[in-house]
């Protein structure tokens, strides 16, 4: 079993806080995680029909049965047993680390919880694998073997094709989580629609294109697109645009959570198809942008990631907004280093005083520093983000 580097944080806060909310996509790894570090709770999950039932008619006998300490799954199903945890947690405020909640549906359960848990609940988001979980747990691939085979924990801890999980993935849990979330009457275009935006990946948001394409209206699109940022497939990566006034574009750039997924629906059957896609870089620079991601997710932090881009093109790939100073990172999936592609780090810093020294996040290995501009590998993308410091390794 991988171990999560989101463990030491959760361990902590529950000796902080009554109640824990993990949230996450389907299959992250969220009710692993929980039962390994909690293995003494009860634990009740409510996907379960007959479970659901009477904690939806009789939430009080619900939570006599499943009493604190304990664990409840997919807990956006039943939101109204927040206000009952509420009740309990107040009673006895001393005691921490009482209600360990999970769920997959982010904007239901934390509208849920602002209203009814606030303060009294630390709220952390798990992500599938990163490649430095993977790493400490002695599993090295190449750039394409990562972008072929994506994230998911099941990949890794069974045999399995990673074309069969990710069909199953979309058919089990994203048709599901959209027919409960919208009244979707056309699947075919719902999942053209999902299909067209794997081949965006990197791009900016353009819902009047994909309507276009789709033969759906806008307004159809945009509510399909918040219920896969609601499941956690997708997310948008906002335009960084404090103080730089009107000159900057501020629509959003679109990635999925995970890139396996993105490029299964791309088609791409076989790891040695991957660096012959027209669509490498955008795949290569959505798996950096989410491993960042994972990064300030599992330090117990909010993403505070950007991007940045002017009404003339000048574009810098992802922003680390820390404590209002910003260090400027670029991505290129190439495997060789080229001096060009630090200028646009270049050309930001001498316009943003607080800019610290960026970073060319690549998948070569010479490590060269051009202009206070550093080349890293990929795969130290966590290290970047976690210490914020860039030297030599010499």
């Amino acid at each position: 079993m991988i171990k999560r580097k989101i463990q030491g944080v959760l361990a902590d806060l529950a000796t902080k806080f009554p109640v824990i909310t993990i949230t996450g996509p389907r299959q992250a790894g969220k009710t692993t995680l929980v039962q390994l570090q909690f293995p003494d709770y009860k634990y009740v999950n409510l996907e379960d029909p007959d479970v659901r039932l009477l904690a939806e008619r009789d939430s009080k006998e619900f939570l006599e049965q499943y009493s604190a300490p304990v664990i409840i799954d997919e807990v956006q199903r039943v939101p109204k047993l927040l206000s009952y945890i509420q009740v309990i947690v107040d009673r006895d405020k001393k005691k921490k680390g009482q209600f360990i909640l999970t769920g997959s549906q982010q904007p239901n359960l934390r509208a849920e919880v602002s209203q009814s848990l606030a303060g009294r609940t630390a709220i952390l988001q798990l992500l599938p694998l990163s490649i430095q979980e993977l790493t400490e747990a002695g599993i090295q691939m190449d750039r394409d073997e990562y972008l072929f085979k994506g994230f998911m924990p099941e990949l890794y801890d069974s045999n399995i094709e990673p074309e069969l999980l990710y069909r199953n993935y979309y058919m089990t849990y994203i048709e599901r989580d959209a027919r409960q979330l919208i009244n979707l009457r056309n699947s075919l275009n719902f999942e053209l629609f999902i299909k067209l935006l794997a081949g965006r990946v990197g791009q900016l948001v353009n819902l009047s294109s994909l309507s276009n394409d789709v033969g759906v209206s806008v307004s159809t699109l945009s509510e399909w697109l918040s219920v896969l940022e609601a499941s956690h497939i997708v997310f948008r990566l906002p335009c960084y645009f404090q103080n730089f006034g009107k000159r900057l574009v501020k629509t959003p750039k679109l990635y999925f959570t995970e890139v396996g997924l993105a490029t299964y629906l791309l088609g791409i059957k076989d790891v040695s198809q991957v660096a012959r896609d027209p669509l490498l870089g955008g795949l290569f620079k959505n798996m950096v942008v989410v491993e960042a991601l994972k990064a300030r997710y599992n330090a117990g932090k909010e993403g505070e990631l950007y991007f940045y881009r002017d009404s003339k093109g000048m574009e810098i790939d992802l922003l680390l907004n820390e404590n209002r100073e910003l260090l400027p990172m670029e991505i290129k999936a190439a495997r060789s280093y080229n001096p060009d592609f630090t200028e646009a780090i270049t050309k930001f810093r001498s316009l943003v005083p607080n800019a610290k020294p960026g970073a060319v996040i690549y998948s070569g290995d010479l490590t060269p520093t051009i202009k206070e501009t550093r080349f890293v590998n990929f795969t130290d993308t966590a290290d970047i983000i976690t210490k914020q410091v860039l030297t030599s390794k010499n």
